[in-house]
């Protein structure tokens, strides 16, 4: 049993430190990057914008009115709003295209018969009917800037570019510590992991909104497809080896509204986690089968696999309270633990890669910032492992569950209330209960480590014991209000 122990966290450690080292060349590529020059262009293409709705009542004409207000030339523009709702969202969505119609906006309310697909199956209905050589997609939670077009659709004077993605901004940042933690992650994200593959010549995805497609891209590559979670992902990767090129843009902001309860932020993580693991089933082996440079098939698994890092912290964390009583119990075994301060290199590529996201995002007073947020937000990711274990297991065995959409809810200020939400029913798993049952245990092992006098590992084990209390408490009673 020992022995199965030992090799277990050895194992679960080694691959933690070869995705972190996976996470630091990105961030030395992104130091590399070169900034995207906006190529002139001297005739506009037609573009489609597609807007999926599924009941968004709260921020719908919030959507529609940024849209509206794009400088692009009107007898170049068609916006299909993809109204699945059913609800009084439909009823909103009429008023408006009446209202945009009547001022000369080409935009259409499309409703199917069915949601067959949910977004996948409507992105594919709108894809059919399209007029546009282009399709911008935004979700209902975004506002992007009048100028977003013109930022965009010059990047594709180039043919062999099929999309062109541009980096997430928040409309809601400091309104609490949760939205606060997902700003801070995604940023990471939407910095340096994105510029840095696309630095690399690696895959990049579609972010499944705010950025834009060559219709022709998506034809070639078999559509729109709703057997994943992430019809985002899968398509992306569906067209790039299909040798389709992806530019991303980090300096054209996309502003969009983070969700502010926790059970909205496992919803989300859910359906990211288990998608990109369901999209790593479908399209890895035929990223290892493809004509790719080792390079880029070792960056393309890392990136499909991504989520399954959830999986092997859990492990690690569970089975680290295990490995200080063998340790003070077999001190033959003193030089393994000594080598294995080697995997603190692994923490140290990943402080590094958010380092840099943060000089990006803050770039005054940089040092205050990370070391405010970066200890949180680990300890929140921490907390959540649990929860995207579940997501990645059943993505990885192919077990199949809906497209449950996030709510929205257009609160942006402090003091903004979310109670009054008709979107949120949710239900509570008995992973919760798991969750604050890890919490004690890891309370336990901090216990342990000052009983044994081995403080290796109590930094480790506060932060799983923080963010596993943290994470099921806020799920059993949401934070009511932002900060004030």
């Amino acid at each position: 049993m020992i022995l199965v122990i030992v090799v277990l966290y050895i194992l679960s450690l080694t691959l933690i430190l070869a995705f972190s080292l996976g996470q630091l060349n990105l961030a030395l590529h992104y130091r590399k990057r070169v900034s995207n020059v906006e190529p002139t262009i001297i005739k506009w293409p037609y573009v489609t914008v597609q807007l999926p709705i599924y009941n968004e009542k709260y921020v719908v004409e919030r959507l529609i009115d940024s849209i509206a207000a794009l400088d692009y030339p009107k007898d170049k523009l068609e916006v299909q709003v993809l109204d699945d709702s059913n609800d009084s969202t439909s009823d909103l969505v009429k008023s408006k295209v009446q209202e945009y119609k009547a001022k000369g906006l080409n935009i259409a309310h499309i409703q199917r018969p069915d949601r067959k697909g949910f977004k996948a199956g409507a992105l594919a209905y709108g894809n059919g009917i399209a007029s546009g050589d282009f399709i911008s997609v935004f979700d209902a939670d975004f506002t992007p800037g009048a100028q977003f077009l013109r930022k965009t659709i010059p990047q594709f004077q180039d043919e062999k570019i099929g999309m062109v993605q541009t980096r997430w901004g928040h409309l809601n940042k400091g309104y609490s510590i949760l939205t606060e933690m997902q700003a801070f992650g995604l940023d990471a994200h939407f910095t340096v992991e994105q510029s840095g593959r696309n630095a690399a010549g690696s895959f990049i995805s579609f972010n499944g909104t705010a950025g834009v497609w060559r219709k022709s891209c998506i034809d070639d590559a078999g559509g729109w497809s709703a057997d994943t979670l992430t019809e985002d992902l899968d398509l992306s990767y569906r067209a790039q080896l299909r040798g389709w090129k992806f530019k991303y843009l980090e300096d054209v902001i996309s502003p969009a509204e983070l969700p502010v309860i926790l059970p909205a932020i496992k919803s989300q993580q859910y359906r990211w986690n288990k998608g990109a693991a369901e999209t790593a089933r479908k399209n890895l082996s035929h990223v290892l089968r493809s004509s790719l440079s080792f390079r880029q098939k070792i960056h393309a698994s890392f990136h499909l696999l991504n989520s399954s890092v959830f999986i092997l912290l859990l492990i690690a964390g569970i089975l680290s309270i295990p490995m200080l009583i063998i340790k003070e119990s077999n001190p033959q075994l003193q030089l393994l633990f000594d080598l294995g301060s080697v995997f603190l290199l692994g923490f140290i590529a990943i402080a590094y890669f958010y380092w840099l996201a943060s000089k990006k995002i803050q770039p005054t007073k940089t040092l205050k910032y990370y070391l405010l947020k970066f200890p949180m937000f680990l300890s929140f990711s921490m907390g959540l492992s649990l929860h995207n274990t579940i997501a990645v297991i059943e993505g990885l065995s192919g077990i199949k569950t809906p497209f449950i959409r996030t709510p929205k809810f257009n609160v942006k200020s402090p003091g903004d209330s979310w109670k009054e939400n008709r979107y949120i029913n949710f239900k509570m798993s008995p992973s919760v209960v798991f969750e604050l049952i890890l919490a004690l245990y890891f309370a336990f092992g901090v216990s342990v480590g000052i009983y044994l006098n081995d403080y290796g590992l109590i930094l480790f084990h506060f932060m799983l014991m923080t963010g596993f209390g943290a994470v099921s408490l806020l799920s059993f009673k949401p934070i009511t209000y932002g900060r004030r």
